[in-house]
Formats: C-alpha cells, sequence, structure tokens
C-alpha cells in the first residue's frame, strides 16, 4: 500500500478577498451577535479553509458557475457559508468565503472575472 501518496499536504493560501470576507462576516456577528461566537465563527470558517489541505478535490463545482461554462473553482459549504477555491498544481487558492443567503450568481461573476 502506497501511503506517500495520501499524505500530500496542498498549500493553501487565502487569497486577500477571502481575507476581507472573513472579516466582514466577522465584524456583522461581532456588532449584531457577540464577540464570542463572531471570535468562533471566524475560527471555524479559517480551519475550514486549511482544511483544504488535505483532499482539496472533495469539493464540488458551484452550480452558478457551472451554469456559466466555468468550471475550474470549486467550493465547500460550512453552513450557510461558501468557500469558493482554485486548485493549481498543489496550491489551493481560497478566493472568497460568501454568505450563501446573498445573490450567490451575481457576487461570483462580479468576484471571480475581476480577478
Amino acid at each position: 500500500m502506497n501511503l506517500s501518496r495520501d499524505n500530500v499536504k496542498f498549500k493553501v493560501n487565502i487569497v486577500s478577498a477571502a481575507e476581507e470576507d472573513l472579516f466582514e462576516i466577522y465584524q456583522y456577528v461581532f456588532f449584531n451577535d457577540s464577540e464570542e461566537k463572531a471570535e468562533k465563527l471566524y475560527s471555524k470558517l479559517h480551519e475550514k479553509c486549511l482544511s483544504l489541505q488535505e483532499y482539496p478535490n472533495r469539493g464540488h463545482v458551484p452550480s452558478e458557475l457551472s451554469l456559466l461554462g466555468i468550471d475550474d473553482f470549486l467550493e465547500l459549504t460550512y453552513k450557510p457559508y461558501r468557500i469558493i477555491y482554485q486548485i493549481i498544481e498543489k496550491v489551493v487558492f481560497v478566493h472568497s468565503v460568501l454568505d450563501g443567503r446573498r445573490d450567490m450568481q451575481k457576487l461570483l461573476q462580479e468576484r471571480l472575472m475581476r480577478e
């Protein structure tokens, strides 16, 4: 059994736009709920992003992008948040962390078309 392939870790790069998304989510929860819940959610979302080091292909193509014929982005969810990322060789680029209750078609088109 070849274990070496299973232990290959990908590098996770959270791009600045996704860092901004995380901060905005933190701020929203901080001001509308509590610092404790904001810290916990930020930590969970960041952890979920970093979990892409292992098995990043477990995500799926967001349906909004699939409809546009764009299939080089994947997503993971941490309900209701959607983590949109791209794998290039051995690097995972997290492009956005978005609230799935918003107009995703519009958000994804704006965000991914300008990068």
